[in-house]
């Protein structure tokens, strides 16, 4: 019964937070107090519970170092003018008769340079959004097609926190994963591009304003040269080069492009680097462009840091169990995936965050994997393929509430999100990628992991 409480009590605070705006932060540190105080009424010593909450902090470190680089490579990108290239070229090319299914394909290959879905949002998505509103597309349309191809990149991108944290939690190889998650999305990326191309032949952009490019174009030198630190991530990626040397490559890049094509000074770079970047001038895109640096990713990591200590207590006093047993007896009716598909469902209602629900859904469902010998590469494509995504078709997630509401969007969005729940539906029917089956790599990367 005080279990009950405390459950309903840190849900009830974290809904609160997300319709009210409050930072996540606070819902979750109550949380973590309640259930200290309940682990301890329970008969837990507080040093007992301290270290399990250490010992499970422990796992996020690896992930904060993470966000340390892609705090630092998003600052840098936008001084340097890669971010504005992007953004300026694919507005040029954006097709005003298929501007939904351009919307949707622009916002997949920006999320995938970027890894990051919320930093899609609040660049090419806002842009796109602009656009649409003055070509009168509908708005939760266009939000679906841009929030769907931003968690395109957030799932599958190796700069992806996500992707990274879900690699740290099953202790597999990133590039392997990312290779296993391309295998298995072709065909709900096929299905959405349909669904896009037919939604767009009725929502034409019916005007075009040409003035933000303008904007970009006087601001920035888009020299190609600027486009050189997303193409090192791509290259260095494709050759499986680390993730976190390929970040500080490209961030090195990046400085020397910012100094030699934009004229931005040492001191100016290392601001951008921590506070994050910022014009001088005023203007629309001024704004959009603005963000990034290690400040950013404070909160980000927090709850990351803070999610791996409730990890830790779940795990150390055994609260959970009764759930375990639950979903392990679902994966014997209804076998592991679709008993994962239902785990997520309710991890990603319950916590309110993608971070809580991914961690909550691998103690969900781990063991279930184990018993059955399926590989961890088994685990980490199928954790992919439902709690990341199924996380942002939970409407008070904000995972999916927040580019909601920067978008000037609703829950509306939902409907228009083809890929997000054509993974988890389309994968329900396709047979696991044979390299998720591979055990012999699975020695081979324990090694990476602890070089990592």
């Amino acid at each position: 019964m005080d279990l009950a409480i405390v459950f309903i009590l840190f849900f009830t605070s974290l809904l609160f937070s997300v319709y009210q705006g409050i930072a996540i932060l606070y819902p979750l540190l109550l949380g973590l107090i309640c259930f200290l105080l309940l682990s301890r009424r329970r008969g837990y010593p507080i040093s007992h519970l301290l270290a399990m909450m250490l010992d499970g902090s422990k796992k996020s470190l690896l992930v904060i170092k993470i966000f340390v680089l892609i705090g630092a490579l998003t600052a840098v990108w936008r001084a340097c003018g890669t971010i504005s290239f992007i953004v300026y070229y694919g507005i040029a090319f954006i097709s005003a008769k298929y501007f939904l299914l351009s919307a949707f394909l622009l916002c997949c290959l920006v999320s995938f340079l970027l890894g990051t879905s919320f930093g899609t949002v609040g660049t090419i998505g806002i842009v796109l959004m602009v656009l649409a509103k003055s070509g009168q597309v509908d708005v939760n349309m266009t939000a679906g097609a841009i929030i769907a191809g931003a968690y395109f990149g957030d799932r599958c991108s190796p700069m992806s926190s996500s992707a990274n944290l879900i690699a740290l939690l099953t202790n597999t190889d990133l590039y392997i994963n990312v290779k296993n998650m391309l295998k298995t999305s072709w065909l709900p990326f096929a299905l959405s591009v349909i669904g896009y191309l037919y939604l767009a032949s009725f929502n034409p952009l019916t005007v075009y304003d040409n003035t933000m490019a303008q904007e970009i174009f006087t601001s920035f030198n888009l020299n190609m040269i600027v486009l050189f630190p997303a193409i090192i991530i791509l290259l260095l990626a494709l050759w499986r080069v680390d993730v976190k040397r390929s970040m500080a490559i490209s961030i090195i890049a990046g400085i020397l492009i910012g100094y030699f094509v934009q004229g931005i000074s040492f001191f100016p770079m290392l601001k951008y680097i921590i506070w994050g970047y910022s014009m001088e001038k005023n203007g629309f895109f001024a704004d959009i462009i603005q963000g990034g640096g290690l400040v950013s990713m404070l909160k980000v990591s927090l709850i990351v840091l803070i999610s791996s200590a409730y990890s830790g207590i779940f795990k150390g006093t055994g609260l959970l169990n009764d759930l375990e047993e639950l979903f392990e007896k679902l994966s014997k009716k209804l076998q592991v995936y679709p008993s994962l598909i239902l785990s997520s469902l309710a991890a990603a209602a319950f916590s309110c965050n993608q971070t809580l629900a991914v961690m909550l859904t691998h103690q969900f469902s781990s063991k279930s994997y184990e018993v059955r010998r399926l590989s961890r590469y088994r685990l980490a494509v199928d954790l992919e393929n439902t709690v990341i995504l199924i996380s942002v078709l939970i409407p008070w997630n904000i995972a999916g509430a927040f580019p909601a509401a920067a978008l000037s969007a609703d829950a509306g969005f939902i409907l228009y999100a083809f890929y997000l729940y054509l993974v988890p539906l389309t994968n329900l029917f396709v047979s696991k990628p044979s390299a998720a089956k591979a055990t012999d790599s699975l020695t081979r990367n324990a090694g990476n992991s602890e070089e990592t």
